[in-house]
């Protein structure tokens, strides 16, 4: 069971990553309906599946989080404050202020509100490949002890 509960942390954040680059497709795909057809962007099919996906997105982010800050707890005792964890707890930040933008991008002249979101979203995608990457040093490192 422990053995379970230390992997379902990395295998949630790997479904987890390649569901945002799907999120990314999706939005980035609604912006291109929406400027080609001159209707706002929450009317297209893209733009409510961007919505509805991403939310679902946020929850589980937040909740792998903590299932990845519980589970170094239980099987250490303690936390470890590394790269990897800074990293994960920017990105908890980063994604609430992306979601944060969302209503002033349904609004007129809402520019700003477009290019703040992308440009967080950059930063998540940046940190999301930095977690990728420490992530299986820690699953190394992990396995290595248990050999």
């Amino acid at each position: 069971m422990k053995d379970i509960l230390t992997f379902s942390h990395p295998v949630l954040m790997l479904g987890l990553l390649a569901l945002y680059l799907y999120i990314a497709y999706l939005g980035i795909k609604s912006r291109r309906i929406s400027e080609a057809e001159s209707l706002p962007q929450n009317r297209s099919k893209f733009a409510f599946s961007h919505h509805r996906t991403a939310s679902v997105w946020l929850a589980l982010m937040v909740f792998g989080a903590i299932l990845g800050i519980a589970v170094t707890f239980i099987n250490n005792g303690k936390l470890f404050f590394s790269p990897h964890m800074w990293a994960g707890l920017s990105i908890i930040l980063l994604i609430s202020m992306a979601a944060a933008v969302v209503p002033f991008m349904q609004q007129r002249n809402s520019q700003w509100a477009r290019n703040t979101h992308l440009i967080i979203n950059i930063f998540v995608l940046l940190l999301l490949l930095f977690e990728g990457f420490s992530g299986v040093e820690i699953i190394n490192k992990i396995l290595a002890f248990k050999k």
